[in-house]
């Protein structure tokens, strides 16, 4: 079991205590879930290819609008509440207790030998490759409209941005624990750089006195 965050607002807890249990088998590169996989990368890719071919698709802003955003809801509503738990075992909700407080929950399997072999490695590919280049793209997106003066794309791009990185933060919440771990590694990260950049600065100094 996960740590719980020091804040009283956030949780991070394993998953499917109570749940079903799922049947161990050995871990293929086989997708096991194919309409949760394909419905993880149709909705949000289907919102980027209409957005890029919007003018093409059709003359009318609205239209091409409505569709993106219709696009962006189904993706975030089937990517937070289905693809998540059945692709790699993660989860995160919110809920309100009896005092009326908003509590965030973020889930993950337990990390026993035997349930990790229930993760596909095909399907974990699958979903963090879509969950993590997608929000990327629609960050692009929005610079580009920015510095292109598409103002009236803006809204539509920030959306995406907002959806899309809310279940990218959502599971990374889940895949790594608390606040706490996700800055001790940010700092490990930068920390190597920094050490590997100074060994490489100290070999070049030696090389070349």
């Amino acid at each position: 079991m996960l740590s719980q965050d020091s804040n009283d607002d956030t949780e991070d807890v394993s998953l499917f205590d109570t749940e079903e249990e799922t049947v161990s088998r050995p871990r293929k590169s086989k997708i096991r879930h194919p309409v949760a996989s394909f419905f993880h990368l149709f909705f949000r890719v289907s919102a980027i290819v209409v957005y890029l071919l919007c003018e093409l698709l059709s003359s009318s802003f609205i239209a091409c609008m409505v569709t993106i955003i219709l696009l962006l809801s189904c993706d975030f509503w089937a990517v937070k509440n289905v693809t998540g738990r059945l692709m790699v075992g993660l989860r995160w909700w919110n809920h309100i207790d009896e005092d009326g407080k908003s509590h965030w929950v973020f889930e993950s399997r337990k990390t026993s030998s035997e349930e990790n072999k229930t993760v596909s490695e095909a399907e974990s590919r699958i979903f963090w490759l879509g969950l993590i280049a997608c929000p990327v793209l629609w960050v692009i997106f929005a610079f580009s409209a920015l510095f292109s003066f598409r103002v009236k794309w803006l809204a539509v791009v920030i959306m995406g941005v907002v959806l899309q990185g809310a279940n990218l933060y959502g599971y990374i919440r889940c895949k790594v624990g608390s606040r706490k771990n996700l800055t001790n590694m940010a700092t490990s990260y930068l920390g190597k750089q920094f050490l590997r950049q100074g060994q490489t600065d100290d070999f070049t100094s030696l090389k070349h006195p």
